[in-house]
């Protein structure tokens, strides 16, 4: 009877050590990744009848590049009857179902886009058009990257749903457009 006694006193004894190991590893990872993570962005929202030990949720914002302003307030004009965007040759857009740029962009999607004049019109988190040496169409991708090289100046992309970027430096000569507006 007492080996039984014992046995169970083991069990319990194991577990602990198990468990405390597991915890210790984790503390000890936790506390080395976030010396080299990147601070977060948060925003604390109070929730409705809950209690102190539950009452608030905290939502982290990774900051993101987003598109550049190219079109200003006071080039748009809405009307009761219709909508004026004030801007020079502007080209119009739909999109195939391609799901590279899924959620902002999908079949059904219209955009509107400018020609860039300058390569300073084409900024990192703009959205391009542009001619790929590796597929057969135009491009919509987002601009990660803006650099200059032996060859000149250049942007990489990626889809907004894609893992990587695109093949390739994409050069000021093979941008068609950067979207201005997307219409759903």
């Amino acid at each position: 009877m007492r080996e039984h006694d014992f046995g169970g006193k083991r069990s319990v004894f194991v577990f602990l050590v198990i468990f405390l190991v597991g915890w210790l590893a984790h503390t000890t990872y936790s506390s080395l990744s976030s010396n080299y993570a990147e601070p977060k962005q948060f925003e604390v929202y109070e929730l409705e009848n809950s209690n102190k030990l539950t009452g608030s949720a905290v939502v982290y914002n990774a900051e993101k590049s987003s598109p550049n302003d190219h079109i200003k307030e006071s080039q748009i004009h809405v009307l009761k009857d219709k909508v004026i965007i004030d801007v020079k040759d502007a080209s119009w857009a739909r999109f195939t179902d391609t799901n590279s740029m899924d959620p902002i962009i999908d079949a059904g999607s219209n955009s509107i886009e400018l020609k860039p004049k300058t390569t300073e019109d084409v900024k990192i988190g703009d959205i391009i058009s542009y001619n790929s040496e590796f597929a057969d169409g135009l491009i919509i991708h987002r601009v990660v990257e803006v650099g200059e090289d032996s060859s000149g100046w250049f942007v990489r992309v990626k889809g907004d749903n894609l893992a990587k970027e695109d093949p390739g430096k994409i050069r000021f000569s093979q941008i068609e457009g950067v979207v201005v507006g997307v219409i759903y």
